[in-house]
């Protein structure tokens, strides 16, 4: 089978290579940062340009980040009657089933990326765009890069769905005993859930040609003697009919997702916690408002923050202050601003375990080529299903899709989350007052032998082929789009976030997991997390 469609994936693979010449080298290199950038964007989402006041420069609680782990803090601060800003740096996108909000994946533009004009995605192909504020950023480290949202709504933007409880063991595994597994599954995975509502893949949709890639898969691995998994997506299957119906914009169903779902198929935080939080009177959500430093000025805690544009230029700068500061900018975010707090001296008392403790997940990008005669089209978003397997490190492939290819190319992605123990750390460089990661390069050697070997035991079973030179490697951890660590609890928190050292600091974000979920994706844990956290700190009035 493999020598019968060569042919083919040379043919398409050339017309893949020549797409992505012409849509990133050429076609978009010609708009970079031209004066009419503006223009452009505010006629193609003009609500990016609206409604856009500034912060308060004093409010009882602020909220740095709008993502998971954001919006359960909002939320729940609303609810208690706590005025409450989030401060957001990115915009404030809106959803339309009929309008490209989003940029498409095939020929980005300066909506997919924050302030960048290269991009390299999971395929290693590089693309360019004009510098624009969009809503993926990556931070470039010399042994991973790392992506991160900047969006109102954070990682519910970019991310593809996935949300799925851990079992037990894995949970343990990654916990190690801090966290009491029987009363997150009892209680607050439950209570994410019933806010963000995800669910299972229904078969009218899987059966769609848009899903052949998802079909194909499972039948791969059953093939190699696994048995896939349902797992609950983030995903308005209503909303996904009508895209395939004809009644909505293709936008999930042609692969949109890691830059943005524009019809609303995948629902972001502000169809859910944000909104709720708004709604409580007590809360407000200010976007295009970047953090540069946090500090302590007496009983209140000072920002620094700078005004941002919708094309992410720095406007200016303010200062806004507060009593209790609840980090959420991510595990990026909220680590570099307490490395630095620390290092600088804004907040000297911050422990020993600021910065440390950081993992990928164990992230990684994993294909298989010459896969099934294909249906035409490209390959849609969500997931429908996943593996585990533990005859080595433990690890899940989740089904993926290939973004970026608005046709069959044989190809079938997945992504692996390995539980691998190599850990970081943020690093403090007094020279300009960044905030660098030290992440050993042993940690995606062990990730990716670790998939590489379930990899080609799939593709024996079926007589594939791995990888898609010269486009992708068979398997990839130069990336990670699930960042952990850096302030974990436990160690730089107490055992629900509270940051040691100072009264009213708190952290709720992905920098508070030590590393890793444990081959699952780590954002429904995330928020179940926080809603513990705000459990206890609201009922203890601390």
């Amino acid at each position: 089978m493999v020598d019968l469609n060569r042919r083919r994936f040379l043919s398409l693979a050339a017309a893949a290579s020549g797409l992505a010449v012409a849509g990133g080298y050429l076609g978009s290199a010609a708009a970079r940062a031209q004066p009419g950038d503006d223009a452009k964007y505010s006629s193609l989402v003009p609500e990016l340009y609206t409604d856009r006041p500034d912060a308060p420069d004093h409010t009882t609680a602020v909220v740095i980040g709008s993502g998971f782990g954001g919006a359960v803090a909002a939320l729940r601060l609303g609810q208690a009657g706590v005025a409450t800003t989030v401060l957001e740096r990115g915009s404030r996108w809106p959803l339309d089933r009929h309008r490209e909000i989003f940029s498409s994946e095939v020929i980005p533009d300066g909506r997919a990326y924050w302030r960048r004009t290269r991009f390299t995605n999971i395929t290693g192909m590089p693309a360019f765009t004009d510098s624009f504020g969009g809503v993926l950023d990556a931070v470039e480290y010399d042994s991973i890069d790392v992506w991160r949202a900047s969006a109102v709504g954070g990682g519910s933007v970019v991310f593809t769905g996935v949300m799925i409880e851990p079992d037990r063991r894995m949970f343990d595994a990654a916990f190690g005993g801090a966290v009491d597994y029987d009363q997150m599954h009892r209680i607050y995975y439950p209570r994410a859930r019933g806010i963000l509502r995800p669910s299972t893949m229904p078969d009218d949709v899987y059966n769609t040609a848009p899903f052949h890639h998802s079909r194909v898969w499972d039948d791969q691995v059953r093939a190699a003697g696994y048995t896939p998994e349902l797992t609950a997506g983030l995903w308005d299957w209503d909303i996904v009919r009508d895209e395939l119906g004809g009644r909505a914009r293709r936008a999930a169903v042609a692969g949109e997702s890691n830059l943005g779902t524009s019809t609303g198929a995948k629902p972001d935080l502000t169809t859910s916690y944000l909104r709720l939080a708004e709604e409580t009177g007590s809360v407000g959500i200010y976007p295009g408002h970047e953090v540069l430093s946090i500090g302590r000025d007496g009983s209140r805690y000072v920002i620094e923050t700078a005004r941002v544009a919708p094309n992410g230029e720095r406007i200016s700068t303010r200062t806004l202050t507060c009593d209790r500061l609840f980090l959420a900018a991510g595990s990026v975010g909220t680590s570099e601003l307490l490395v630095r707090a620390r290092a600088t001296g804004t907040l000297p008392n911050l422990n020993e375990h600021i910065g440390e403790g950081w993992g990928s997940n164990g992230d990684a990008a994993v294909v298989r080529s010459f896969s099934g005669a294909g249906q035409g089209e490209g390959q849609a978003a969500p997931c429908r299903s996943r593996i585990f397997d533990d005859s080595g490190l433990p690890l899940s492939l989740e089904n993926w899709f290939i973004p970026g290819i608005p046709f069959d190319a044989t190809v079938i992605g997945s992504l692996g989350l390995v539980l691998d123990s190599t850990r970081g750390r943020f690093v403090h460089n007094s020279a300009d007052n960044s905030v660098g990661l030290e992440f050993p390069n042993a940690g995606r050697d062990n990730v990716d032998a670790a998939l590489r070997a379930v990899n080609d035991r799939i593709a024996a079973s079926n007589g594939v082929g791995v990888g898609f030179e010269p486009l992708s490697r068979d398997v990839s951890s130069s990336f990670t789009a699930h960042p952990l660590g850096g302030a974990v609890l436990g160690r730089a928190t107490d055992d629900v976030g509270r940051v040691i050292g100072y009264d009213g600091l708190y952290v709720l974000d992905g920098a508070l997991v030590p590393g890793t979920t444990a081959t699952y994706n780590p954002s429904l844990t995330i928020t179940a997390l926080a809603e513990r956290s705000m459990d206890a700190i609201i009922s203890a009035g601390r």
